[in-house]
């Protein structure tokens, strides 16, 4: 049978692997700093754990596995009979593949609650899965990397995620992106004024689209969602608010004064916008990374205050970065009023755009840092005793598993992007003045083991 895969999945190499963990790491260690700490869940969650938490169609996204055994025989014959798998599906299936990592986040919170210490901060990068249709950046097991912080009501997680953003995606390389920022209560503040609240939903996800549609095209949509021109009117300089953050929230504060929940809306985010002046010493964060934008509108059917959402402008990619603030996270299992906040970073995106702009640090691209020759059986007993002293040292070192010519040896370690090979023959075992190629500049110079071990170590730092 010829192999393949399963569609909807991929394979990784040992280079994408490394410079998959590379982002990982790098994201890691910023989000150990701001003190949240690692979890992890099972792939699988009970099937009545996941199903009625994404809507209907979430649900129908959901990889279902079936009992073990005969998992047909404690079905009822009369559901079998109806050939209706929606129906029987309960009894032939109890478990079902993770969708996200947020309900089992939430699954996990309740059940460990008199465990963990609040405000609880966590972070997860663990593989999801979802039976959608495949298609190109649409893949059917995908990682995400999650960070969420449960039992606060305070700013300053809001503001500590922003800088989590820059922190990470500055350390990654990244040179130009924005981090947006609003709030849910303002957009409710606005459907308020024009006199549209129950038309919320309709308007945000009309005004979502300004940057595909236009400003026109956003104008129709709305009027074919029940808004009059009288509406469109009042809403136009909303939609186009320009200028600076406090520019833009001081007109905000103005169009919203009849609005409580919509000034809480501003209040909240200028409080967001105040942590961030001071927790930073570059003055160039808030002006050149951090953008007001009351068009931002995901998640509004979970999201209850501040939103998030991290674009590149180096490179034409949709969003690599979102999140915002909930506040019933845990209510689906019965523990009500825990409000949280959490942010996600589209790990395969930012792969993508770090790929497109060759920003690997070389060093992803390799996990030996030296092979060791081997030209006959005497050159390899002599070779056994220094690759061990090398790894001691922590340094990455292989010894070419046969005698083979040195051609065929150094095609393994381009292949491998090796930097250097020790080579070792009759004449260096004879005055132990050992032969260290530079295999990116082409230099060979003549060292004794130690300055071997001291020349690879400081490469290696």
């Amino acid at each position: 049978m010829k192999p393949s895969l399963a569609k909807g999945t991929r394979d990784f190499s040992p280079t994408e692997m490394e410079r998959r963990n590379y982002i990982f790491n790098t994201i890691k260690s910023v989000f150990a700093t701001y003190g949240y700490r690692e979890i992890q869940t099972p792939a699988f969650e009970n099937l009545q754990t996941l199903t009625g938490k994404y809507g209907d169609e979430g649900d129908r996204l959901i990889f279902k596995l079936l009992n073990s055994g005969d998992y047909l025989s404690k079905a009822p014959q009369e559901l079998i009979d109806t050939r209706s798998s929606t129906l029987l599906t309960p009894h032939i299936s109890e478990k079902a593949l993770r969708y996200d990592l947020t309900v089992p986040f939430a699954r996990y919170v309740v059940m460990h609650q008199h465990k963990i210490s609040l405000p609880f901060k966590r972070f997860q990068i663990q593989p999801v899965w979802r039976a959608d249709r495949p298609q190109k950046g649409r893949y059917r097991e995908f990682y995400q990397c999650d960070a969420d912080v449960v039992g606060s009501e305070s700013l300053l997680n809001e503001a500590e995620f922003v800088l989590i953003y820059h922190e990470a995606l500055s350390k990654l390389g990244l040179a130009d992106f924005t981090i947006k920022l609003n709030n849910r209560k303002i957009l409710t503040g606005i459907a308020e004024v024009i006199g549209k609240p129950e038309l919320i939903v309709d308007m945000t996800v009309a005004i979502d689209k300004l940057d595909k549609i236009g400003l026109e095209g956003v104008n129709k949509e709305l009027l074919d969602r029940g808004f009059s021109a009288e509406d469109l009117e009042k809403l136009q300089p909303i939609i186009l608010l320009a200028g600076t953050n406090s520019a833009k929230l001081a007109s905000l504060k103005e169009v919203l004064q009849s609005s409580e929940t919509g000034l809480l809306g501003v209040d909240e985010i200028e409080t967001v916008l105040g942590y961030i002046e001071k927790l930073t010493d570059d003055p160039a964060l808030l002006t050149r990374f951090v953008e007001v934008d009351i068009t931002l509108a995901r998640g509004l059917n979970y999201y209850t205050g501040c939103i998030f959402e991290v674009k590149t402008n180096e490179v034409a990619m949709g969003s690599i970065g979102g999140g915002g603030r909930y506040d019933d996270l845990t209510g689906m299992f019965g523990l009500k009023g825990l409000t949280g906040v959490g942010i996600s970073f589209g790990a395969d995106r930012i792969y993508d755009v770090l790929d497109e702009l060759s920003l690997f640090p070389p060093s992803t691209g390799r996990s030996t840092q030296v092979l060791i020759s081997n030209f006959d059986k005497l050159a390899e007993l002599y070779a056994l005793p220094i690759l061990q002293k090398l790894r001691r040292a922590g340094i990455a070192a292989e010894l070419y598993p046969a005698s083979a010519k040195l051609k065929k040896q150094m095609a393994y370690a381009d292949a491998k992007n090796i930097p250097y090979v020790l080579l070792i023959g009759d004449e260096e075992m004879q005055n132990g003045l050992l032969s260290l190629k530079d295999m990116r500049t082409g230099e060979q110079q003549k060292l004794d083991e130690h300055a071997v071990l001291a020349l690879l170590s400081n490469s290696n730092d």
